[in-house]
């Protein structure tokens, strides 16, 4: 039985990582840490602590204590701050022997940034929404001018969509950015279609362990935002299309020649159906993995047998083994369903006809 430490506990992503745990063949002893005391009530987790804010100064003494006193065998959290912070702290986690399993350093720094991610996709010639980083007035006016009439305005760091703006108004995306003081900070793209998917994977050293691609058919809370994103997934369905692989790992070797740890690709469409990468989800599984648990294939078991056991799946297709079809139904306040494509449908179509 390994202890093992889980960062952001209480919020939904370290949670479903947690249930996928407690749902594995492992019996390990769990150590949650969060920045809101309240969240740790919302933790099935052995034991509990409170840090700061994973990018305040206060941070890097407050984890290391944590470590020294609770004794973990390995550290994973689900949150991009503390992903990041981890990283940069990846050296002295060591020195407490503690593991971790990480992409590198550099690769972190980059997905973290979508602007310096889409810098890296044009340049090894992927196909990706026309962008640009929006220092000044100057640069909007131009991005109107190339990419218009309707941009993509979004914070190049930050996830659940912070600071995303379809818009047409020049004078509403620069109120929007100064909102946010986010000249220098945002970028503007050309607007693709609604429809996206993400392909999420574990890696070792250079070799790709297993993936799994989801699309969404929809947001919770997506009538209550501007852009209609808000990152929180209402109906996901498991699919595969060997162009969204192709794509997908294209896009991860642009980052990293040797990946290590998880990296999921979030992939929008354009208008002629070809999925362009928008952003890797580094570090960390994306929120609704508990879906592919349910499903049948517990990516929170493997990657933590890999990284604590150094034991390997053995799966007799390593991209995409879950079939196609798999519905995974969200909503506020209660617990999310695991069905079909076909019965939802079924549905769909008894509504319309009552309508």
């Amino acid at each position: 039985m390994a202890r093992i430490h889980i960062g952001a506990a209480g919020g939904a992503p370290s949670n479903n990582f947690i249930r996928s745990l407690r749902k594995s063949q492992r019996k390990d002893y769990l150590i949650g840490t969060a920045s809101t005391p309240s969240d740790l009530f919302l933790a099935d987790t052995d034991e509990k602590y409170v840090v700061p804010e994973a990018l305040s100064s206060e941070y890097p003494k407050a984890l290391l204590l944590i470590l020294r006193k609770a004794k973990p065998d390995f550290l994973h959290t689900q949150n991009d701050s503390e992903v990041l912070a981890v990283s940069r702290l990846r050296d002295e986690i060591a020195g407490e022997k503690v593991k971790t399993y990480l992409p590198a350093r550099e690769t972190i720094e980059i997905a973290m940034d979508k602007f310096a991610s889409y810098e890296k996709w044009s340049k090894a010639g992927l196909r990706v929404p026309k962008t640009v980083l929006l220092r000044n007035e100057s640069d909007l006016q131009n991005a109107f001018k190339q990419f218009g009439p309707k941009l993509w305005v979004r914070a190049k760091r930050g996830a659940a969509g912070k600071g995303a703006l379809p818009t047409e108004s020049f004078d509403f995306a620069k109120l929007w950015i100064e909102h946010f003081k986010g000249w220098g900070e945002f970028t503007a793209a050309e607007r693709l279609t609604e429809d996206t998917v993400t392909w999420q994977s574990i890696w070792h050293e250079g070799e790709l362990v297993v993936a799994q691609t989801r699309k969404r058919r929809s947001w919770s809370f997506g009538n209550r935002t501007l852009s209609g994103v808000t990152g929180i997934t209402a109906v996901g369905e498991t699919c595969s299309d060997t162009k969204v692989d192709e794509v997908a790992q294209a896009a991860i070797f642009a980052l990293d020649s040797k990946p290590h740890g998880i990296f999921g690709v979030d992939m929008t469409y354009d208008k002629d159906g070809v999925a362009n990468p928008t952003e890797i989800n580094i570090g960390r599984f994306f929120t609704t993995h508990y879906f592919f648990t349910e499903a049948g294939l517990n990516m929170p078991e493997i990657f933590c047998n890999i990284a604590l056991d150094r034991k390997f799946p053995s799966l007799a297709k390593k991209i995409n083994p879950l079939p196609n079809g798999l519905i995974w139904i969200r909503g506020m306040d209660t617990l999310p369903a695991l069905t079909t494509a076909v019965e939802l449908e079924k549905l769909e179509q008894c509504a319309s006809k009552t309508i």
